[in-house]
């Protein structure tokens, strides 16, 4: 299937390459956020791309940041191609906000393991695999080599944020956190945690990288929950993690995906788009065409590349 593993030109310099998002300068000087269709799980990259995954991320964080924008303002400048933003260059803050009202993931293990206390927030014991908390917490981590849970007043000793700025974050992720919940809630669907990352933009507190997609979010069905809170799926890749557990030989996971795999990743990724904008990914039914194609023409249209046979 058509998809987009790479994306490289000699035309653009190169600022970052992530394991899904490759950042490059744009001739104007700001950003352009290429979002590929790389997978990665367990802390690498998959040899096989998931097609319209990279779109979906894209067109979901653009979506998001268009209907928060009346609670924190955003990187964004516009959509050049369905898979490549361009972005005010901000100053970032080396923090993430991590937000959560459900115990799972990370925080449950440390939780069964006898943990109480996470980045400051202490919870009751007695709590339940997958409960939810009586409102959401804020569990920042740092933005590091390998990041790490931090309290808001080591944040603010070791330098990381004033402790005014911390504050604004902490209010505007829990908005942002809310508003989110209530969106999705209207659709069936539950937001059970998510990160948020800000940058400093003339001074000015922006959100930056991505928001509300599910490779930063955690998504359940509420439906499925309802049934079996202790047994309800994660929505998204958790579907292709499993897989990889499910066939784990010799302490080794699968380097790649089987077509059916595949397949059954890209629809969850196009449903779960679907199922929070309301509308199918508009390039969704393209069978024929070369995404990279598709990209280059649209960043010449944009007067950001020349054509190649130019360059």
């Amino acid at each position: 299937m058509n998809t987009l593993d790479h994306f490289a030109t000699p035309q653009l310099e190169l600022l970052h390459r992530g394991k899904v998002r490759d950042s490059y300068r744009a001739p104007s000087g700001e950003r352009l956020l290429v979002v590929t269709d790389r997978l990665s799980a367990f802390d690498s990259v998959l040899d096989t791309p998931v097609a319209y995954k990279g779109a979906v991320l894209n067109g979901l964080a653009a979506f998001w940041f268009d209907k928060t924008k009346h609670i924190v303002p955003n990187h964004v400048i516009k959509l050049l191609d369905p898979n490549v933003t361009l972005a005010h260059e901000a100053e970032p803050i080396r923090v993430e906000m991590i937000v959560r009202n459900y115990i799972t993931g990370s925080m449950l293990r440390g939780y069964q393991q006898g943990q109480r206390t996470f980045s400051g927030v202490t919870v009751p014991d007695g709590l339940t695999k997958h409960q939810q908390f009586p409102e959401p917490i804020v569990t920042p981590t740092t933005k590091e080599e390998s990041d790490r849970e931090i309290t808001p007043e080591s944040l603010v000793s070791e330098g990381w944020v004033s402790a005014d700025l911390y504050e604004q974050m902490r209010v505007k992720a829990l908005e942002l956190f809310n508003f989110a919940s209530e969106w999705m809630a209207e659709r069936g669907i539950i937001l059970v945690d998510t990160k948020y990352e800000f940058g400093l933009l003339d001074g000015q507190l922006i959100l930056i990288d991505e928001i509300h997609t599910p490779d930063s979010s955690r998504f359940w069905s509420a439906d499925d929950y309802a049934r079996n809170p202790e047994a309800v799926e994660q929505m998204d890749k958790e579907y292709v993690r499993q897989w990889l557990i499910a066939n784990k030989q010799d302490g080794q996971y699968p380097r790649a995906l089987t077509p059916e795999v595949a397949a059954e990743a890209t629809r969850r990724y196009l449903d779960i788009y679907e199922r929070i904008t309301g509308a199918p990914l508009s390039i969704a039914d393209e069978t024929t065409g070369d995404v990279r194609t598709r990209l280059v023409g649209n960043l010449v249209r944009a007067g950001i590349m020349k054509h190649e046979s130019e360059s």
